[in-house]
């Protein structure tokens, strides 16, 4: 128990004590957080492209009360994975399937969220170890068809999100960007170099230059710049229904 003068307690009054702050960001990776409206600005779609996914592709997710609730992390990231896989070209019914095969399989409520995937352009893969593999292929599973095994060319990761356990940190604005979205930083909020973006934007929105915002929270002005150009975009409407088709 900790003290409760220590936590700001009356006297005589205790609490638990509190999760070490190494761990305490897991807490919130199911804790909705993410408006549809967020999240549809964070993968660069529109709010009934978001809904649409998660009304078709991940039903044991969000129930039809649900669907305009905010998202939690681990939901965020598993709209921002489909993303990623419909930008390199992946058909949406091959995701379905992907999904649905390592949900069932390996028994996982977000498997976007938790297993590490590669694509071609045409499918998802997940890595399978073969000490077999000729040089300068690895062994894949395909699990849009059923968990086949072939011997692959390399092919491309999915390298905006960074792995550790699940998706720890998602580069929000691409892998040169140096705005993330990390469950363990600024309450998992779109972040540079531990700021919040939104709070940069408040301070370009009240009038001060780039140079002194840069200057008071020790950034670069570009990643300043990149992070209040990033709050200030919006879904492009043009992408409305690349997820319901």
């Amino acid at each position: 128990m900790l003290r409760a003068q220590q936590n700001g307690l009356p006297p005589g009054q205790t609490m638990t004590a509190a999760v070490p702050s190494s761990e305490a960001w897991r807490r919130r990776l199911e804790i909705p957080a993410y408006r549809v409206g967020e999240a549809a600005r964070y993968v660069g779609l529109a709010p009934q492209t978001v809904t649409a996914w998660h009304r078709t592709g991940v039903r044991q997710t969000l129930s039809a009360k649900e669907r305009r609730n905010p998202l939690t992390y681990l939901q965020l990231i598993e709209v921002a994975v489909v993303a990623a896989a419909r930008n390199a070209g992946v058909r949406l019914d091959n995701i379905r399937r992907t999904r649905d095969y390592i949900s069932r399989q390996f028994g996982s409520k977000f498997p976007f969220a938790e297993y590490r995937f590669k694509t071609d352009g045409e499918g998802l893969f997940i890595d399978q170890v073969d000490s077999n593999a000729a040089e300068g292929q690895e062994t894949v599973l395909r699990p849009d068809r059923g968990g086949q095994l072939a011997w692959r060319a390399i092919i491309g990761r999915l390298d905006e999100f960074e792995y550790d356990e699940i998706v720890h940190r998602w580069h929000v604005a691409g892998r040169d960007s140096a705005i993330v979205i990390d469950p363990r930083i600024a309450f998992g909020k779109p972040s540079v170099g531990g700021i919040a973006t939104w709070v940069l934007r408040g301070r370009a929105d009240a009038g001060e230059s780039v140079p002194d915002i840069a200057d008071d929270f020790g950034l670069a002005m570009d990643d300043v710049r990149a992070a209040i150009e990033f709050e200030r975009r919006s879904p492009d409407p043009a992408r409305r229904k690349t997820w319901v088709h």
